[in-house]
């Protein structure tokens, strides 16, 4: 039996694209034993993945970790992180491993001298060359995510107004620059014709509470009510997803939904576009084509840089609610 070890320490989105590779592994080596390196903090993303047969999760001192996972004797480590960390890890256990290119030298050109190098190759794909030489080949089925039977949710669960079905909006995100502005969302709100359930965390409640006194009860504030297994069963229950670019969007693939996703300061360029099953499933990008200031950054900022947010401000509101009410 082939043990093999797969690092990806953050976070819930990159976390879910692994999850093509880690199918794919298994399936075509039915006989691998596969063990995930992860921080505790993301371990609900994957807990139930039945194509993982142990899963490790990082605290705060590695060498902890360190002296389970050379113990077991790994024949292969497939590096989904690619840092200085991860690297800590395969120098200790001194064992094969291969990796993928994160492109930061071409990233770095198009968001500091606009020059485009970036490859059409989604990220997902390039997490298959991290596993080249063990033959593993993407069979194109999409992501996964498996909940917990006991974070499942139904309808009924919901207020009366959204048992009979509903649209979900992500208004979440790491930065604000990849966010909806609150003004923006109170107005694709009032336009979609559907009940909405708003989902994010703790730190959205707030900026929900607003969307909600501007529509009434059409809302459904569930920001920081549901953990993270919870808030994918509201995404597989919605009708349609709205969604910024974060882990939500891709959590949102994995159940095939039809993805409206709103890019601010990021690109769907970076490879990190919502990653449907080969022939199946509908996404639809939203974002303002010819801003010279963007991509501004490969990850996001707390502000916009030039001051003025173009590239959320802008979005036609009407335009995409019309999509989403079609």
């Amino acid at each position: 039996m082939k043990k093999l070890l797969i690092i990806r320490f953050s976070s819930i989105g990159d976390i879910v694209l692994t999850t093509p590779l880690i199918r794919c592994i298994k399936q075509q080596l039915p006989d691998s034993e596969i063990h995930y390196l992860t921080k505790e903090k993301f371990f609900p993303v994957i807990g139930a993945n039945p194509y993982i047969d142990r899963i490790h999760t990082l605290k705060n001192d590695l060498d902890e970790v360190l002296n389970t996972l050379r113990s077991i004797g790994f024949d292969y480590i497939v590096d989904l992180h690619k840092n200085l960390r991860s690297a800590r890890v395969k120098m200790a256990l001194k064992k094969p491993s291969g990796t993928f290119d994160k492109l930061n030298i071409e990233k770095w050109l198009l968001v500091n001298l606009r020059i485009n190098r970036l490859p059409v190759k989604h990220i997902v794909d390039r997490y298959f060359e991290a596993a080249g030489s063990l033959g593993i080949i993407n069979d194109h089925k999409g992501l996964d995510y498996f909940i917990p039977e006991e974070d499942s949710i139904q309808y009924a669960d919901l207020p009366p107004t959204h048992s009979d079905g509903f649209i979900g909006i992500v208004i979440g995100g790491m930065h604000y620059t990849k966010m909806l502005p609150v003004e923006k969302l109170i107005e694709l709100c009032k336009l979609i014709e559907k009940p909405l359930v708003l989902l994010g965390g703790k730190e959205e409640r707030e900026k929900a509470e607003q969307v909600v006194e501007q529509c009434g009860d059409k809302v459904y504030n569930a920001c920081g009510l549901y953990n993270i297994n919870q808030s994918a069963a509201l995404i597989k229950l919605a009708f349609k997803i709205v969604t910024n670019d974060t882990g939500l969007m891709h959590i949102a693939a994995a159940f095939n939904k039809e993805i409206f996703s709103v890019w601010g300061n990021t690109i769907p360029g970076f490879g990190m576009y919502p990653y449907l099953p080969e022939g199946e499933g509908t996404s639809s990008i939203i974002e303002v084509k010819g801003l010279s200031c963007r991509p501004c950054s490969k990850i996001g900022y707390s502000k916009c840089p030039k001051g003025h947010f173009k590239c959320m401000v802008d979005i036609d509101m009407k335009q995409l609610a019309a999509r989403v009410n079609a």
